[in-house]
């Protein structure tokens, strides 16, 4: 927990609550920005003082807490499913009969899976809590959230990047499958009517600008076939994303840093059908991944985070390809996978 943050030709080593390292980073930097959602809000006021931060520290106070993510979208009129905000077990006990199956979450720290519990009426409240950490309630604020299961046909992801004058840019929406919680695979662009993609890339645009976020901004949705949920916030890069490096005209990364900048934004197009795969330390052998045959499937790209301890569960990397269809590019990118971690 220890981040490095590099700064023109010099380095400041610091830890995340590390007060006066960050007034000293935002003394010489010209923009800050994160790419995750544990940066305490005390650091992140520190930087403000002197450089912008972007996205604004509030938005993150919002999208990193699910309770007031949840509250912030009901407020403003966009479309969520049923839930409930959860201060403890004996709480959980008289709102669950309500909502009958759900996942409890967590409002603070969990992801990827991490930290949420699936449960339905009769299930025993005081091992639900138990099974997310038992987490307390701060500023008053509830510390759980319990959301009805919502039947739908697919999960996607639309990522906005919009700068501070208001000008923005929408990739083509995402289609996501999860496994166990974790981001499995994403194709670009998803299977859905164009229509369908056009509604939700105007509700993610919508919910932008009432955060007034300036950067990128994910926006996860759960699709029936008739309307869309927002699920989750993200006001970074996303995992969905990688899959732009090679099938966008312009990736997420650096329409991200476009946006900090003030500099005009690029091309979001397609440039051609793209697939991304997880690769999880559960991909990783007694003999080690297979590097050389995963690469030898025709336009894949492989991408590693630089971690060196591989455990099951743990991101590792991913993989990329791209095709004439999304077909093409999912069935090159599976292939990969399969080669990567054959043992």
């Amino acid at each position: 927990n220890c981040p490095a943050a590099a700064v023109a030709d010099h380095q400041i080593v610091a830890g995340y609550d590390d007060l006066d390292a960050a007034r000293e980073l935002g003394r010489r930097a010209d923009r800050i920005t994160f790419e995750f959602e544990n940066a305490p809000e005390s650091t992140l006021a520190a930087l403000a003082e002197s450089v912008p931060v972007r996205p604004r520290p509030e938005v993150l106070e919002i999208c990193r807490h699910r309770v007031r993510e949840k509250r912030f979208l009901h407020e403003h009129g966009f479309p969520i499913g049923r839930h409930a905000a959860i201060s403890g077990p004996d709480d959980l006990a008289r709102k669950l009969d309500s909502l009958g199956l759900a996942i409890l979450k967590r409002a603070l720290g969990g992801y990827d899976g991490k930290g949420q519990v699936r449960i339905d009426r009769g299930s025993d409240p005081n091992a639900a809590w138990t099974a997310i950490g038992a987490p307390t309630s701060v500023d008053g604020v509830e510390s759980a959230v319990l959301e009805q299961f919502v039947p739908f046909k697919r999960e996607v992801s639309v990522i906005v990047a919009r700068g501070a004058d208001d000008r923005t840019a929408v990739f083509p929406v995402f289609q996501n499958d999860h496994t166990g919680g974790i981001l499995d695979l994403t194709r670009m662009p998803a299977e859905i009517p164009p229509q369908r993609a056009a509604e939700a890339c105007e509700l993610a645009l919508a919910i932008t600008r009432a955060l007034d976020v300036v950067g990128l901004l994910t926006v996860e949705l759960f699709d029936d076939g008739h309307r869309f949920l927002v699920n989750e916030l993200a006001p970074r890069p996303h995992n969905s994303g990688h899959v732009t490096i090679e099938a966008a005209t312009t990736c997420q990364f650096e329409q991200h840093v476009r946006a900090l900048c003030d500099l005009p934004l690029g091309c979001p197009d397609l440039v051609r059908p793209g697939a991304m795969a997880n690769l999880l330390g559960d991909c990783w052998g007694t003999d080690g991944p297979h590097v050389v045959e995963a690469l030898a499937v025709s336009e894949v790209r492989l991408h590693l985070y630089g971690k060196t301890a591989a455990r099951a569960g743990r991101k590792m990397g991913h993989l990329t390809a791209v095709g004439a269809t999304t077909s093409e590019a999912m069935g090159r990118v599976l292939r990969a996978r399969d080669a990567f971690s054959d043992s």
